[in-house]
C-alpha cells in the first residue's frame, strides 16, 4: 500500500505563516537597528552642537554672555534651527541671571548685587520616528576672580508664576516678557519650572514688561497696557524697582491657565405646559361606561326609579406627543351626602398602573393627584377610571376633569445668541476677556464652541423674534477645564413670560415643585421640570402672587409684579 500523499493547501498556508514570522521578526530587528543607528548618528550631532555653543559661551567675556532679547543681553540667538548632516535640528539658548541666597536676595542682598552668576542652558531638539527628542546641557558661568559684577544698569527681578484653575502651579509653560522702552530691548522667551516659576534676576528698571504665557493644549493670558480703550487694566504690564522684586501672578479668578473645554449650545422652544380637559359636552371622550349617563354637561349614574349604587365610566387613552412629563390631575363635581367619587388610573391596556409607579392608585383619588413621578417611558398612554357609588337616591357627578402635562421642547434651529464670559481684562469699565455676539445655533439648533477657556459664561438672546425663558443650568454657567458642556436654550414668542428657577441646598435644582401663580384674573399651576424650572408664557403684565411648595421643603409664597420676560429665583429651606 502506497502511503505517501501530496502538500496539502493546509500545508503551504502553515509554511507562509512561519515564513513570514520569521520574516517579519527580520524586518523589525533591522528597522529597530536602523532606528538605533539613525538615532545615535542624531544624538551625535545634537551633542555636537551643543559642545559647539558653549564653547562659544565661554570664549566670551562674562559681560557679553547673554542673548539677543534676553536678560542678560548678549550676541547669541535664543532659538534657531541648524541643519547638520542633513538633519534638522532646534538649538535654544537659554540665560539668565541668578540671585543666590547664599548672600541674601533682592534687597537684603549684603552687597545690593542681585545678579551673583549667569545659568545657561543649552536644548538642541530634533524629529525622529518615534517623535522629539531632546538633549540638554547646563552650565554655571561666574565673573572673573569670582567677583561679582552689578548689572550694567540699575536692576531688580520679575517674577512670574502660573497656576491652573485649581490653584496648581503649571510647568513648562510658555512665558514671554516683551519690553521695547528699555536698552536694550528685551524679548525673552523661556518656561516655568516644576513649581509654576519664572525668576529673572537682572531685568533693566523700568515699566512697561508685557508677559504673556501659554501652554500647548491651554488657554492663553497676558498682561496688558493702560489705554484708552483701557485705562485700568486688571492686570497691568509690570515695572521693575531697583533691587526690589516684581512678581505677575497668572491664576483665577481672571487669568490662571488650564485645559481648554467644548461648550455644546442647544436651542429649543420652551416647554409648554397644557392639559387635556374634558367638560361632558358630549361622551365622545368616554370608552366605556356601566350605569352613566352624560347630560347637561356632567357625567352621573344614569336614573330610573332611583340611582344604581354603583356606576363606572373609562376616559379614551390620553397620550400627548411631544411629552416631558405628566403633571396634575384636577376635577371638579359634586359629591351629595351619602355618594363618594374616586378616581384611579389605567394604562394603555386598560389595566390600573400599580401603587409602586403611582402610590394610592389602587384605593382610588378624591382629590387632585399630583403625577409628576409617573414615567413616560412606560406610560406614554393613560386614561381616567371613574368611581360613582350612590345611596340610591343621590348621585355624585362629575362636571370637569383634566390631566395637565408638559410637551417635550423641540429645536429650533439658526438662533442668534450673546456669550459673555466673566474673566476680565479690565476694572474701569469693565471689559470681559471673552464677549463675544452673533453666535448662532445650525439648523439642527446646536453649535458646538470649541477651545473655550474655563469660566463662568452668561448667554443672552437679544432681538425681537424669541425671547431666551431660560437656560439650564442656571447662569452663569462655569465651564470647568477639560469638560464638554452641554447648555440648553429655552426660548418663547410670548411677549410675556415668567421662569420660576426652584433650587434647594447649593443651589441644585428642585424637580417636582408644584408653582401656582394668580391675580384677578388669572390663576395656574404647574410643575418644576429637571432643572428646576417652572415656565409661565402668555400671561398678562401686572401684579401676581405666587405658591411654591415641594416635598421635604418649607412652603414659600410671595407677591411678584411681571413685566416682559423674567426669571423669579426660589431656593427652598429643607424641612
Amino acid at each position: 500500500m502506497n502511503t505517501a500523499r501530496g502538500v496539502t493547501l493546509i500545508d503551504t498556508l502553515v509554511a507562509v505563516s512561519l515564513l513570514l514570522i520569521v520574516f517579519l521578526g527580520i524586518f523589525g530587528a533591522v528597522q529597530l537597528s536602523l532606528d538605533v543607528v539613525l538615532n545615535n548618528k542624531a544624538r551625535a550631532g545634537a551633542i555636537a552642537l551643543m559642545n559647539e555653543r558653549m564653547e562659544y559661551v565661554r570664549s566670551l567675556d562674562y559681560g557679553s554672555v547673554g542673548t539677543v532679547g534676553g536678560i542678560p543681553a548678549g550676541p547669541i540667538v535664543q532659538s534657531e534651527s541648524v541643519t547638520l548632516s542633513g538633519i534638522q535640528y532646534t538649538r535654544r539658548t537659554t540665560i539668565q541671571y541668578v540671585d543666590d541666597p547664599e548672600d541674601g536676595q533682592n534687597s537684603a542682598d549684603q552687597n545690593q548685587i542681585i545678579v551673583d552668576y549667569k545659568q545657561v542652558r543649552i536644548a538642541v531638539s530634533w524629529s525622529s520616528r518615534s517623535g522629539e527628542r531632546t538633549v540638554y546641557m547646563a552650565a554655571r558661568v561666574e565673573p572673573l576672580n569670582g567677583e561679582e559684577v552689578n548689572c550694567s544698569s540699575p536692576c531688580g527681578t520679575l517674577r512670574i508664576d502660573v497656576l491652573n484653575a485649581a490653584n496648581a502651579p503649571v510647568s513648562s509653560a510658555r512665558v514671554q516678557v516683551v519690553n521695547s522702552s528699555v536698552t536694550p530691548a528685551v524679548d525673552v522667551v523661556t518656561y516655568t519650572n516644576t513649581v509654576g516659576s519664572v525668576v529673572l534676576a537682572g531685568t533693566p528698571v523700568g515699566s512697561g514688561y508685557a508677559v504673556s504665557v501659554s501652554k500647548t493644549g491651554y488657554n492663553s493670558a497676558q498682561t496688558y497696557a493702560s489705554s484708552a480703550e483701557n485705562p485700568v487694566p486688571a492686570l497691568p504690564n509690570a515695572s521693575i524697582a531697583q533691587n526690589q522684586t516684581s512678581s505677575v501672578v497668572f491664576g483665577p479668578p481672571d487669568s490662571g491657565l488650564d485645559y481648554m473645554s467644548t461648550k455644546k449650545i442647544y436651542s429649543y422652544s420652551a416647554p409648554q405646559q397644557t392639559a387635556w380637559t374634558d367638560s361632558f359636552s358630549g361622551a365622545l371622550n368616554i370608552a366605556s361606561s356601566t350605569a352613566i349617563t352624560v347630560s347637561g354637561g356632567t357625567a352621573h349614574l344614569t336614573s330610573g326609579s332611583g340611582y344604581p349604587l354603583w356606576g363606572e365610566f373609562e376616559s379614551v387613552g390620553i397620550a400627548p406627543n411631544p411629552l416631558s412629563h405628566w403633571e396634575r390631575f384636577t376635577w371638579s363635581g359634586s359629591t351629595p351626602a351619602g355618594t363618594t367619587l374616586s378616581f384611579r388610573f389605567i394604562d394603555s391596556n386598560r389595566a390600573l398602573i400599580p401603587d409602586t409607579a403611582l402610590p394610592g392608585n389602587s384605593a382610588g383619588f378624591t382629590s387632585s393627584v399630583d403625577l409628576y413621578g409617573l414615567s413616560t417611558t412606560t406610560y406614554p398612554l393613560i386614561a381616567i377610571r371613574a368611581t360613582l357609588i350612590s345611596n340610591g337616591s343621590a348621585t355624585p357627578s362629575v362636571d370637569t376633569y383634566s390631566v395637565g402635562y408638559e410637551q417635550s421642547p423641540a429645536a429650533i434651529g439658526n438662533v442668534t445668541f450673546s456669550m459673555r464670559g466673566a474673566k476680565k481684562i479690565g476694572n474701569s469699565p469693565v471689559i470681559y476677556k471673552y464677549n463675544q455676539s452673533g453666535l448662532q445655533t445650525a439648523g439642527s439648533g446646536l453649535v458646538a464652541l470649541s477651545n473655550l477657556e474655563w469660566d463662568s459664561y452668561t448667554i443672552t438672546v437679544p432681538g425681537q423674534t424669541y425671547t431666551l425663558s431660560y437656560v439650564c443650568g442656571l447662569q452663569p454657567e462655569y465651564l470647568a477645564p477639560a469638560i464638554t458642556q452641554e447648555s440648553f436654550l429655552y426660548l418663547t414668542q410670548a411677549s410675556t413670560a415668567v421662569v420660576f428657577a426652584v433650587t434647594g441646598a447649593a443651589s441644585q435644582p428642585v424637580a417636582g415643585a408644584t408653582v401656582a401663580l394668580s391675580n384677578g384674573t388669572f390663576a395656574g399651576t404647574t410643575t418644576s421640570g429637571a432643572c428646576g424650572h417652572a415656565f409661565f408664557s402668555g400671561i398678562g403684565a401686572g401684579s401676581y402672587t405666587y405658591a411654591v411648595s415641594a416635598a421635604g421643603y418649607v412652603p414659600q409664597s410671595a407677591a411678584i409684579s411681571v413685566t416682559g420676560t423674567s426669571t423669579k429665583s426660589v431656593q427652598l429651606v429643607a424641612q
